[in-house]
């Protein structure tokens, strides 16, 4: 197995981009190769300082970067040589099998859409995102940020989505879907959560338990959270500023620790035609190294035929 990285991705790249290839190459050795994508001057110099260990690791070339300023869907049609881009054609290729990138999301997302697709029956991919729990390790919440607003029959797909990856991903045999509302009671909800609402509660491919409220994220009342991705970026940046604020007053906790985006490093695009994981802008060295052993999670789980066949039926 083979899990590529846009080596030119994220604040600190390309030093965390190889330092955390360097780390994920050490967790998964024999189980898979990382490939590392980017420019040449730029990455083969840090694969050569790491000795025997960079000499273990696989290198693309690629010309060009595109920035996080940059609009996405024009830098991705006008980079065609950009580590995004070549980590995409090698995606759709089969050269490897999860593309990681802590670069622009708009570009990682046009990427998805324009080169390996959505799978055929998804109406859109959704950004996933992990939530901790108290009485567990992960939840599932989606979307957070690739759907501002969101048609009722999206809502209903995003819990067939997060399901299945609950299910094949994080080993949850079970899951519990809830919608993210104002309320807990049926009526509750603007006219498209109403709608969404309905259509979840008579999916036969989930086990819906209803409305979820905000103080409901952390408990296991749900291990998938449903909502558009306006409401789930702005869940999201919260739950990041819980633990920037605990790690200022220098207040630990494991539970709390799990907030940490390094302790996964990334979030899924599901829905899509092939793995490919979005990684912070700031990632570091272990944030980098957990996205990459999390790309091989997904590959190796086969969670991608898994939604093709449940959208195909």
């Amino acid at each position: 197995m083979k899990i590529a990285l846009d080596a030119m991705g994220g604040d600190f790249a390309p030093q965390a981009a190889v330092a955390g290839a360097l780390l994920a190459a050490e967790q998964l050795a024999g189980r898979a190769t990382i490939v590392l994508i980017g420019l040449e001057d730029a990455v083969r110099p840090l694969l050569q300082a790491a000795g025997a260990a960079g000499a273990a690791l696989e290198f693309v070339p690629a010309s060009q970067i595109i920035d996080m300023g940059e609009h996405p869907a024009k830098a991705f049609q006008q980079k065609p040589d950009s580590s995004i881009a070549v980590g995409y054609k090698m995606l759709l290729a089969g050269e490897v099998d999860a593309f990681c990138s802590a670069g622009n999301t708009g570009a990682m997302l046009v990427g998805a859409m324009f080169t390996v697709k959505a799978v055929p029956g998804v109406m859109r991919p959704a950004i996933a995102n992990f939530l901790p729990k108290m009485g567990s390790n992960f939840g599932i919440l989606l979307d957070v940020g690739a759907n501002a607003e969101c048609k009722p029959e999206m809502l209903e797909q995003f819990g067939e989505l997060g399901s299945l990856y609950a299910q094949h991903v994080l080993g949850i045999a079970n899951p519990q879907v809830g919608l993210m509302n104002l309320g807990e009671e049926e009526g509750k909800g603007t006219p498209i959560t109403q709608a969404a609402h309905q259509l979840l509660k008579v999916n036969p491919h989930i086990k819906f338990v209803g409305n979820i409220e905000g103080r409901d994220l952390f408990n296991d009342k749900a291990d998938v959270i449903v909502c558009d991705g306006f409401t789930g970026n702005v869940i999201l940046k919260m739950a990041e500023s819980i633990y920037d604020v605990m790690e200022e007053k220098s207040i630990h906790d494991p539970f709390f620790d799990k907030f940490n985006y390094e302790a996964v490093g990334g979030s899924p695009i599901l829905g899509i035609n092939d793995n490919a994981i979005i990684g912070h802008g700031r990632s570091t060295p272990r944030a980098i190294g957990n996205m990459l052993v999390q790309g091989y999670n997904m590959a190796d789980s086969g969670i991608v035929d898994q939604i093709k066949a449940t959208f195909k039926s």
